[in-house]
């Protein structure tokens, strides 16, 4: 009875130590947002707007945050593993992979939050297009709009809006505007949408009603990624437990059973077999996050 016990409280501290660092993560991620965002302040708006969002680098803070956390967490995976200190301390600069890593995914979200402000943005364009008023006019409803539904004035949507705008206002077209946003997106539905605009507001056709069926298609394809990403939510949190199991039990067989797993660590045969597991189990953890990426 102690030993499951014993089990059950490693278990639960290794998830507790999982989950902890990754909302450590997302805390201190916010907070240097919330940091980066008050430097950026006073500052022109062209070296805001003008921002590739294919493209994220990481700031030097971030860098040491990133590796520390990784270097942290493959020595204490290798000594879980191996049971051996030099050979964990060997691995440990391998750390100095992550920051990329997680710049792709800060990336990645970007992108994925830049889309899903797009679609609003659609929505009101539509709305002010409908209610008979100019598009050039409508954009700036677009942006009343925004600051509404985004109270943040550093969101990124927002500022592409008041970026048009301001090119507008220096006698600008509104096509060569949309098509730098769309160009810096990197965004299928965004090049889509800026590529009907323009082929509409050339040839003179019905611009209000070629927006319009363009912004609900482009809409109800966002919202069904999002659907997807809401069903999704259960099968990663469940994911991420199933990959912290296997360490809790090696864990658990360690402290609970003494001698009997000391061939595993000691011996040739035994550091070739945990070597294999720990293949195995990086190779479905990988194959399950390529899974859970659905795209429609």
């Amino acid at each position: 009875m102690g030993l499951v016990l014993g089990g059950i409280t490693i278990g639960l501290l290794a998830l507790g130590g999982f989950l902890g660092i990754s909302v450590l993560t997302q805390n201190f991620r916010k907070v240097f947002m919330k940091e980066e965002t008050k430097a950026r302040r006073g500052t022109n708006l062209n070296s805001v707007a003008l921002a590739d969002y294919n493209e994220y680098h990481l700031k030097f803070p971030e860098k040491v945050f990133y590796t520390v956390l990784a270097a942290i967490g493959l020595f204490a995976l290798c000594y879980i593993f191996y049971k051996s200190i030099w050979f964990s301390l060997t691995v440990t600069p391998l750390a100095l992979l992550y920051p990329s890593r997680r710049a792709r995914a800060i990336r990645d979200k970007r992108k994925k939050e830049l889309n899903i402000q797009f679609k609003d943005a659609l929505y009101a364009l539509s709305s002010s297009l409908m209610a008979g008023k100019s598009v050039e006019s409508a954009f700036k409803d677009v942006h009343q709009d925004l600051l509404i539904l985004y109270p943040d004035p550093e969101t990124p949507i927002i500022k592409e809006v008041e970026y048009i705008l301001r090119r507008l206002e220096m006698n600008e077209t509104l096509e060569e505007a949309m098509s730098d946003f769309a160009r810096r997106s990197h965004s299928e539905d965004i090049r889509s949408f800026v590529d009907v605009f323009s082929i509409a507001k050339r040839s003179g056709g019905n611009l209000v009603e070629i927006i319009k069926n363009t912004s609900t298609i482009i809409a109800d394809k966002l919202q069904i990624e999002q659907e997807i990403d809401t069903l999704l939510a259960q099968r990663k949190l469940e994911q991420k437990i199933l990959a912290v199991m296997p360490i809790a039990l090696i864990m658990l067989l360690s402290w609970s059973t003494g001698n009997y797993m000391a061939p595993v660590f000691d011996t040739i045969a035994g550091r070739i077999a945990m070597t294999a597991a720990v293949f195995l189990l990086g190779v479905a953890n990988i194959i399950a996050s390529r899974i859970m990426q659905i795209e429609v």
